[in-house]
């Protein structure tokens, strides 16, 4: 496994000259890239998300793509549709932005439940179907949406279903005094770019848009390849059953994790492993996973927000009573 870890470690430096600290946040875009799964980013504006985003599909060499989800969205806007040929009379398929290798979808929350709805049957499924054609997406495909938690203005909550297609949900936090220090340098140091006549100061895309990959598809599905030989065992398997479980159990919980959060819960603790030299997973490994993969999908019930109650404060108690 040795071997392959230089690739890991080569992502991981290209993003940090673009993007300052979030070493966490690029550990689970990793570890959904390596895994297939998909990921919700939620955290206030400025904190890099698309930046993030881009820096990753850049690196990777990924066939990239970026929908700024709107309110007046059509479902047609992300999957295509078919259009009339005037010329010949007859129908061309015109195939939407869903096709791709790195989608990254922009505030998804913003757009009404039926194009919520046509992403997310294409990120569980990986195929579309336009006019009477289904149409298998490119692989590797991974959707990495973003969420303005504070913001409620215009949006949709995204229903527990829906929230249940995301492997991982982070949350991103406001970035240290240092590394806050360090962005700002980082920003008074890119100069001016010229275009033209005119000029415009630069930004960390435009540092994106300078580098070359450091790796191909190829060194991925390799990767992802080793990911599917970590060692799992049956004790950490039934850790995973008897907390996924007792989200279901608790009296605070009116909507506990499904099964799909324990198969979540394995092949994210695998990638976790993976990324950090182990060919074997520890309980480390589900202690840092267990609330980017569990907390959006549980649902507390109303007398435990009445009092306060976070789903966060349950799943630390579910996980305490497991040890």
């Amino acid at each position: 496994m040795n071997s392959n870890h230089r690739f890991v470690e080569d992502v991981r430096a290209r993003i940090a000259q673009v993007v300052v600290g979030q070493d966490t946040v690029v550990e689970r875009m990793l570890i959904a890239l390596f895994t297939g799964g998909h990921l919700l980013l939620q955290g206030v504006p400025g904190l890099a998300k698309t930046l993030l985003v881009n820096a990753l599909a850049r690196a990777l060499d990924l066939k990239f793509n970026r929908v700024q989800f709107t309110i007046d969205m059509l479902p047609s806007d992300i999957i295509g549709s078919e259009i009339l040929d005037q010329g010949t009379g007859t129908f061309r398929t015109h195939k939407g932005p869903v096709f791709t290798n790195l989608l990254l979808a922009d505030e998804i929350n913003r757009a009404a439940p039926k194009v919520q709805s046509a992403l997310l049957e294409a990120m569980q499924e990986r195929k579309v179907t336009i006019g009477n054609t289904t149409y298998v997406l490119p692989a590797p495909f991974l959707v990495i949406a973003t969420q303005n938690p504070v913001e409620q203005s215009g949006t949709f909550e995204l229903p527990e279903a829906q929230l249940d297609r995301f492997m991982l949900c982070h949350r991103l936090e406001y970035p240290a005094q240092a590394q806050e220090k360090d962005i700002l340098r980082q920003q008074l140091s890119l100069g001016l770019r010229r275009e033209g006549e005119g000029a415009v100061p630069q930004t960390a895309f435009d540092l994106v848009d300078l580098q070359s990959p450091c790796a191909r598809i190829a060194d991925l599905v390799e990767t992802m390849g080793q990911v599917q030989k970590v060692y799992v065992s049956d004790v950490f398997t039934q850790h995973c059953i008897e907390i996924v479980r007792r989200t279901r159990k608790n009296t605070q919980v009116e909507l506990g994790a499904s099964p799909r959060a324990g198969l979540a819960l394995v092949q994210a603790g695998r990638a976790r492993a993976y990324i950090n030299r182990r060919d074997y997973v520890v309980p480390e490994d589900l202690h840092a996973l267990a609330e980017d993969v569990l907390l959006h999908r549980m649902r507390l019930n109303y007398e435990a927000l009445a009092t306060g109650v976070t789903g966060k404060t349950v799943l630390q108690q579910i996980m305490a009573e497991v040890g």
